[in-house]
């Protein structure tokens, strides 16, 4: 693809008036192996969607001629959204767990010319024979430190050794790898990071929280309770127990906020990034997982109740906030019994005073709507059925996210009920479809 193509693509699709210097590196550089070292929030999707896209042939080759692989589900739904807007011309489909199997089958015919997955899923449909990979021009792996270590080395080992030659390899991450495996061929590779003055961290204030009991709840919530309604908050813990005690103590502190860690299914993951994204849930506890990759415009803040595991962990946690160029706020909460790592360096300190149960409540609530994509619904048309049949404007309208066999729509709280009692018994499209308000 061409490079003019690229960047119009970027400004008429995406509305990004300019590449920054990083992305501009990437798209030139024509290195066929390439590791990308840059901070969260600093545009490494676009950077190496660019590199990878002015590599490739035309499309409709009958052949892949790109894989990303990505660690997390959402981050591959994230990833294959950017590349479906400025990607033309080229057919692509993300493949990951917990999404129907028969779905993601079918919709590798005809062949698709890029693939987004995870390790895991992409191993399985190659095992199945669905997919033939000989012939790959591109192979880029997202947040490499993470795909290539233990818990996914096995599978990243079969993966490549079933790909056989690749043209061109693009590893990415905030993070460096120490070693690289000898299963992966990136010898004298290009290595690229951004300057300094790039770096998030002079946007981003770093807090400590002092808790004198070492079961932080109380601390936590007074903490919470400092912050205007609506501030999106990622409170991160180092256990999936952890995560779902924290939540439900918030919840009977009638503090709305969302749960996110790797025990759950991939659907009640997917609608708490929504819910989090569009303001319903405007506070999110989360595990590592959340720490990742995903892009949600406007975290205002960071709190790690517990310590983070590595300086890897602390890095990519924070990389939450301050993204692009905004600014952001991280608390760490820290109890006479934790140890502080020396890689933590802290701004201030800050005491927040016993305050009494004050509910934090979202002033917007989500719709549920029962069909989708694979129903031919698309956000237009949830807007326009909106706007004609409720006493909502375009404009009250919030995110509004559609996947395979539903969708999601962002609505004031306040007007919610009435919305409902209009649009009762009226067809979308000429369809059925059931909208709900979907409670948390």
């Amino acid at each position: 693809m061409q490079s003019e193509n690229i960047i119009y693509n970027i400004k008429s699709r995406l509305g990004i008036e300019a590449l920054n210097r990083m992305q501009q590196q990437m798209l030139h550089t024509d290195s066929h192996r390439v590791v990308l070292i840059a901070p969260t929030g600093s545009g490494k999707t676009l950077a190496f969607a660019c590199r990878m896209l002015r590599a490739l042939s035309p499309g409709g080759q009958g052949r892949v001629l790109a894989l990303v692989l990505a660690p997390s589900r959402e981050l591959v739904v994230q990833i294959a959204g950017v590349l479906r807007q400025i990607a033309t011309g080229y057919k692509t489909v993300a493949l990951y767990g917990g999404h129907s199997m028969v779905d993601e089958k079918n919709s590798l015919n005809p062949i698709p010319d890029i693939i987004v997955a995870t390790p895991g899923r992409m191993l399985d449909h190659m095992q199945r024979r669905h997919l033939d990979m000989h012939g790959l021009e591109v192979m880029v792996l997202d947040e490499y430190d993470k795909s290539l270590e233990l818990g996914f080395e096995g599978e990243m080992k079969r993966i490549i050794g079933r790909i056989g030659q690749c043209g061109d390899i693009v590893l990415t991450s905030a993070t460096r790898l120490a070693v690289m495996p000898p299963y992966l061929p990136m010898q004298q590779a290009e290595v690229i990071c951004p300057a300094v003055k790039d770096d998030p961290r002079g946007r981003m204030q770093v807090v400590r929280v002092p808790s004198y009991n070492p079961d932080k709840l109380d601390t936590l919530c007074n903490l919470l309770r400092t912050f205007a309604d609506g501030t999106r908050t990622i409170v991160f813990v180092n256990h999936r127990e952890s995560a779902e005690r924290v939540y439900k103590r918030l919840r009977s502190e009638k503090i709305d906020c969302g749960l996110y860690h790797g025990a759950l299914d991939q659907e009640l993951r997917t609608t708490a990034i929504d819910l989090f994204a569009n303001g319903t849930t405007p506070i999110l506890v989360a595990t590592d997982l959340a720490s990742r990759g995903l892009d949600i415009e406007g975290v205002d803040n960071v709190i790690h109740y517990h310590q983070p595991t590595s300086e890897h962990a602390w890095t990519h946690r924070n990389g939450r906030t301050a993204r692009v160029d905004a600014s952001g706020t991280v608390y760490d909460i820290v109890s006479e019994s934790d140890s502080l790592p020396e890689y933590i360096e802290f701004d201030r300190e800050y005491v927040p005073v016993d305050s009494p149960c004050r509910p934090m409540r979202s002033d917007v609530a989500t719709l549920y709507f029962s069909s989708g994509k694979k129903e031919k619904i698309s956000r237009g048309d949830i807007v326009g059925f909106l706007v004609s049949n409720s006493p909502v404007q375009a404009t009250d309208i919030g995110r509004i996210s559609v996947r395979d066999h539903n969708a999601l729509a962002a609505v004031p709280r306040a007007k919610v009920n009435e919305i409902l009692e209009a649009i009762a018994g009226v067809k979308l499209k000429g369809k059925k479809v059931r909208v709900s308000q979907l409670r948390i």
